[in-house]
C-alpha cells in the first residue's frame, strides 16, 4: 500500500511563497501520475496541478504562472512551489496519486493560509 505524507503548509502573507512537499512510500513512485488538489472552506475540492510520470505538467488557470509542480523520483517526492500567494489560495492542500497500480491514494492534507 502506498502512503502519501504532505508537509510545508503554513501561514504566509499575501505575495509570499511556500513550497509543499509530498513524500510517497514504495518503489514505484516514478511511474505514478501525481496531483495537488486544494479545498477551501465551504468549497469543493479542486485540482491545482498535475505531473505525469514523464514530467508533463498541467495547471488550473487560477494558479498558472504562480505555482510549479515538480518531482524528484530519487526521493519519492512531489513538490508544489507556490509564489505570489493570494488570500484566495487559502485552503487545505492534498497530495493525490492517480488511478493505476494500487489505485487512487490521498494524503492527509496540509493547511495553507494566506493573510491579506
Amino acid at each position: 500500500q502506498v502512503q502519501l505524507v504532505e508537509s510545508g503548509g503554513d501561514l504566509v502573507q499575501s505575495g509570499g511563497s511556500l513550497r509543499l512537499s509530498c513524500a510517497a512510500s514504495g518503489s514505484l513512485f516514478r511511474f505514478y501520475v501525481m496531483d495537488w488538489y486544494r479545498q477551501a472552506p465551504g468549497k469543493q475540492r479542486e485540482l491545482v496541478a498535475t505531473i505525469t510520470a514523464a514530467g508533463t505538467t498541467n495547471y488550473a488557470d487560477s494558479v498558472k504562472g504562480r505555482f510549479t509542480i515538480s518531482r524528484d523520483n530519487a526521493k519519492n517526492t512531489v513538490y508544489l512551489q507556490m509564489n505570489s500567494l493570494k488570500p484566495e489560495d487559502t485552503a487545505v492542500y492534498f497530495c493525490h496519486k492517480g488511478a493505476g497500480v494500487f489505485g487512487e491514494i490521498w494524503g492527509q492534507g496540509t493547511q495553507v493560509t494566506v493573510s491579506s
